[in-house]
């Protein structure tokens, strides 16, 4: 709504010159909606990652402490918007405050080449590694045992968005930048385990992370030679979304196959035709 209106603030000022309204926005009310808009950006942006199909649980942890880092830092858009600010750092910390201590988010984060160990703490870190360890150690059957790893639902990850500035308009932090300073912040962990699958580990983790744009799934598939444990663990850990939409989406195109117009399909069509259309795109990328 913000953002619609902002869109059209050079209209509503010739439309204002040329009628006598009751009331308009003064420009200390401009620039809180600009400002408002510039603390509400970074929602706007995880929302939509997390929202694609391709969003896994290894996203959860890492995007928590970008929001939570950007909030804590000042800005020069902060005029006016800080006590808000305030009270959603404070909301978001409290309603995920067990978020960095679930040991799927954790594993999953871990397992993803984007990420590793960078986003976690010291001791966090360590529980971790022993909860993988121990994991590969038990040599579940973690897959169907053929060794290949899923293809993701597409290579594009979402378009980061970016609003338009002026060229004398002051740069503002984004939510990529505290990726790259968390990553910057953060060694590899030392590591001096000698057993077969703690070798796989040392190694993975001692590289640098992939760019944020690249496909984690691609790197394993790619990378399954070097780290054959890892590579069924990731396919088990990486597998699993963090929201529910990409499920809410499938019902949504139940609607579109089954309609008033074509309500006499067998159960076993409707599947099919829902298979299709889910997993066509697939095969037509390929």
């Amino acid at each position: 709504m913000l953002e619609s209106l902002f869109a059209q603030k050079r209209v509503l000022a010739t439309y204002i010159a040329d009628h006598d309204l009751p009331a308009t926005f003064t420009a200390y009310q401009w620039v809180l909606i600009e400002n408002v808009l510039s603390l509400l950006a970074p929602f706007e942006q995880i929302t939509k990652e997390i929202s694609s199909s391709d969003a896994s649980v290894a996203d959860v942890i890492p995007l928590l402490a970008a929001l939570k880092r950007l909030l804590n830092k000042e800005a020069e858009t902060d005029h006016g918007v800080k006590t808000t600010k305030s009270a959603l750092l404070e909301a978001v910390s409290t309603r995920f405050s067990q978020a960095d201590s679930e040991p799927l988010y954790c594993i999953a984060t871990v397992l993803d080449p984007r990420y590793k160990d960078h986003y976690l703490d010291v001791g966090k870190k360590l529980r971790t590694r022993e909860m993988i360890q121990a994991e590969l150690d038990l040599g579940k059957p973690l897959g169907d045992g053929d060794g290949q790893v899923m293809h993701s639902a597409g290579d594009e990850n979402s378009a980061e968005s970016k609003r338009a500035r002026t060229t004398d308009e002051p740069r503002t932090v984004s939510l990529s930048d505290m990726f790259d300073e968390i990553l910057q912040e953060n060694n590899p962990f030392a590591r001096q385990r000698t057993s077969s699958t703690a070798q796989q580990l040392d190694g993975y983790l001692s590289e640098v992370p992939i760019p944020r744009s690249n496909n984690p799934l691609e790197f394993w598939r790619t990378n399954q030679g070097r780290f054959p444990d890892l590579a069924q663990m990731a396919r088990r850990y990486l597998s699993a979304p963090c929201t529910s939409t990409d499920s809410e989406r499938l019902f949504s195109a139940a609607s579109h196959v089954i309609d008033e117009k074509r309500n006499r399909l067998s159960c076993e069509k409707a599947e099919k035709l829902l298979f299709i259309k889910k997993n066509l795109p697939l095969f037509l990328k390929k």
